[in-house]
């Protein structure tokens, strides 16, 4: 017992591994490239460090304006252009980014216009899910690179042509799951990894996020300065609702993924990350429903949801959301749980993590003990800001393999929560052909791997 929850050390957390920083990262990216023969982007043209980098965000009312601030304080990297639908959100936005950089940005209300600026060199992409496919495709097709939020695709189908597309134009596209670029979560990984705790058997990831009505809103006048048409994008026309518009779109399906699907794809790219499954789960069942809010509110989707996972070989993935009033698990509401034969870890939100060993759960290795080896790893910083950091360092290199969340690991991850939703929506369980990525005798489900896009906002077969 003593051999597996010994402390960290420096001296031992680099004798256990004969890769760098940077290889382990290379190797956890390349890993996930299983289902479609990888293209390494040789014609990309690298910048090199006293290069300005130009950039320009989509979608800026609060996580892209976020991202947009980041990015600003980065050395040679300028906001060009911030773009969004909604015209009101300009005037602030503008002078917060221009407080940083020094430098008014343009504004844009239309991403196509975007695209054909030739002096931007990348996009970031943070409007919101059900823009994220067609939005990077345009993206690779006129030589941008992407930043793209999560979850990276609003359904199956569409995030694997984000894969062939990124392939095809040799452009970077990285996935928001911020957890990749974490010192915390990568040595968590390494333990993992490596049998610290034994053969890890199960992972449950935890979304347990309390959240309020939004209310009923009735259908109204599109207000002014903002675009609808161009909001709606692929998604089916309806009349505007407050109710469907800013952050509460997250709440419908036609334009958003429930909690799951929001807050849920960063666990599960932690579950999958620690159980090391570079592959696609065969069965899947989830249940729940929305409950409380039924009367006083238009969400459609589930504010309590269950979801199961099992991996060809046995291997056990739980996910579950709460959005009422809930106790922890662990001491983790928002983060992950690991279990193995010898012992299990718990890791919340922001990485931080702690192992437990045997029926009397004796303290092991934890992110504490493990910080003094984290000089090993070759980060450019932590967290959000670390991921940011990450993509932009892999544009002045030009290579694919410097992405800690390449495009394909994006979607692999993204791929469970969809997964759940179409289980949970058909309300039974499913058996899913991760080769062919298809259902298995069930063309309902099959039909709900994409959706019916909207003209003139079709993501193409061939991109």
């Amino acid at each position: 017992m003593s051999s597996k929850n010994e402390k960290i050390t420096r001296r031992n957390f680099l004798s256990q591994s004969s890769k760098t920083a940077a290889g382990v990262f290379a190797a956890t990216a390349l890993a996930s490239c299983t289902t479609v023969e990888r293209s390494v982007p040789t014609k990309i043209k690298a910048k090199g460090a006293n290069e300005r980098i130009n950039l320009a965000v989509i979608g800026i009312r609060g996580r892209g304006m976020s991202l947009a601030q980041g990015f600003a304080k980065s050395d040679n990297v300028r906001i060009k252009t911030l773009c969004d639908v909604d015209e009101n959100l300009f005037a602030e936005r503008v002078k917060r980014i221009a407080e940083i950089q020094g430098s008014d940005p343009n504004t844009k209300y239309d991403l196509r216009r975007v695209y054909d600026d030739k002096y931007i060199d990348a996009i970031v992409i943070a409007a919101p899910n059900h823009w994220h496919a067609l939005a990077t495709i345009w993206a690779c097709q006129a030589g941008k690179h992407v930043y793209v939020e999560k979850p990276c695709s609003h359904n199956i189908w569409e995030g694997r042509k984000m894969i062939e597309a990124a392939r095809k134009y040799n452009r970077l596209v990285q996935v928001g799951f911020q957890n990749r670029s974490r010192l915390d979560a990568n040595a968590a990984m390494k333990l993992l990894h490596e049998g610290k705790l034994g053969k890890i058997y199960m992972a449950r990831g935890l979304c347990f996020k309390p959240r309020d009505s939004f209310g009923l809103f009735p259908d109204s006048a599109v207000p002014a300065g903002v675009h609808y048409d161009l909001w709606l994008g692929p998604a089916p026309y309806r009349p505007f609702n407050k109710g469907r518009f800013h952050y509460n779109w997250h709440w419908h399906w036609d334009t958003g993924n429930g909690d799951t699907g929001n807050q849920g794809p960063h666990q599960f790219d932690v579950a999958r990350w620690g159980l090391n499954k570079n592959e696609h789960p065969v069965k899947i069942s989830s249940t729940g429903g929305y409950f409380k809010f039924q009367d006083v509110c238009s969400q459609e989707t589930p504010n309590t949801q269950t979801s199961l996972f099992e991996y060809a070989d046995g291997t056990i993935l739980e996910f579950g959301t709460r959005g009422l009033y809930t106790n922890s698990e662990g001491d983790v509401n928002i983060g992950n749980l690991f279990f193995g034969t010898e012992g299990w870890m718990q890791m919340d939100g922001g990485g931080s993590w702690k192992t437990f060993f045997g029926r009397k759960n004796e303290p092991g290795p934890s992110s504490d003990s493990a910080e003094e080896a984290y000089d090993a790893m070759n980060l450019t910083g932590t967290g959000g800001g670390g991921h940011q950091d990450n993509f932009i360092a892999a544009l002045r290199s030009g290579k694919q393999s410097d992405l800690t969340c390449d495009i394909e690991v994006g979607y692999m991850s993204t791929v469970l929560p969809h997964l759940a939703n179409i289980s949970y929506r058909l309300g039974r369980g499913l058996t899913f052909d991760g080769k062919k990525e298809k259902f298995v005798g069930d063309s309902e489900a099959n039909r709900m791997l994409t959706r019916k896009y909207r003209k003139p906002y079709v993501v193409p077969d061939r991109v």
